[in-house]
């Protein structure tokens, strides 16, 4: 099988559409379409089917493709030996990150690697479903999950933990239950909040509340960026759930963080990557300053007074 068709169909796999690989891959839809028809005519089942008016990959084509994704792992990892005799100081890192992520992992990251080896730095705050995809494009994505949500695709997904945080509710610091060390969710159902919009891994969270509270809760605002919903929270419009790692620093001028007893709610915050950009060598260096400083920031918020 040729290993550049074998490309294209996982790229069909993770992008959903031949629109998506012709635009990613800088081609012609027909071109894509001709190369998968080639790959398919060496193949005795199909690895394509048509599902309304999209093309998606059956299940003999997803082994296929996981197949080809271990084909490009090690002629990465073959270009790495070859580059480790080379100066390979031109390769730049992508790393992808959730909002909140970002802006508490990317200025200690930048700090952390110098100038070696060169990242280049995005935010991506996408619907949990669309994370994955996002690796077609990125060297290193930064996702989110909360625990009760499915894992990550590991088939042909490399996942790499960087901490486990815990969901706290923000309310102003003047409100009647900001005095409380703790809250339930009885306490809480009957406030009004600021919910993510739909598909968004927090979103879970009050799902998870309402559920223990036996009553659906009052969605006064849908807010995805925890800057503004914390400006919200300040002027006592609603309550928020926010993480407790990453949103510490919007805990101040009047506004606090308080965990709610008898509630798991959790998020893991990971970073994905497809094994072909491990391989790599500059790749593997920014992901073990990635996770150093991810666990220095979780160190720091558990000692938090």
């Amino acid at each position: 099988m040729d290993p550049a068709r074998l490309r294209l169909l996982r790229e069909l796999g993770d992008r959903g559409s031949v629109a998506a690989v012709a635009a990613a891959m800088r081609v012609s839809p027909s071109a894509v379409s001709q190369q998968l028809a080639a790959l398919q005519a060496g193949v005795a089942v199909p690895l394509t089917v048509r599902r309304g008016r999209a093309l998606v990959l059956t299940e003999a084509g997803e082994a296929v493709a996981v197949a080809g994704a271990r084909v490009e792992e090690a002629m990465a990892a073959a270009r790495d030996a070859v580059g480790a005799f080379l100066d390979d100081g031109d390769r730049v890192v992508s790393v992808s990150a959730f909002h909140s992520a970002g802006h508490a992992l990317f200025g200690p990251l930048l700090a952390a690697l110098v100038d070696e080896p060169r990242v280049s730095l995005r935010d991506a705050d996408v619907a949990q479903g669309d994370f994955a995809g996002l690796t077609a494009d990125h060297d290193l994505v930064v996702a989110h999950r909360l625990a009760h949500h499915p894992e990550w695709p590991t088939r042909r997904l490399a996942v790499a933990p960087l901490f486990v945080e815990p969901l706290d509710v923000a309310l102003p610091s003047g409100h009647p239950l900001a005095a409380q060390a703790a809250l339930t969710p009885e306490q809480l159902a009957d406030e009004p909040w600021i919910a993510v919009h739909d598909g968004f891994p927090l979103g879970g969270a009050l799902d998870l509340l309402a559920a223990r509270a036996g009553r659906p809760l009052r969605i006064a605002h849908r807010i995805n960026e925890l800057f503004v919903a914390a400006e919200v929270v300040r002027g006592g419009a609603a309550l928020a759930i926010m993480p407790r790692i990453t949103a510490a620093p919007l805990a101040v001028d009047g506004l606090v963080l308080r965990p709610i007893a008898g509630l798991e709610a959790v998020r893991h915050v990971d970073v994905l990557a497809r094994p072909d950009a491990l391989a790599l060598r500059p790749v593997r260096t920014v992901l073990t300053a990635l996770r150093a400083v991810a666990a220095e920031r979780a160190a720091r918020s558990a000692h938090a007074p």
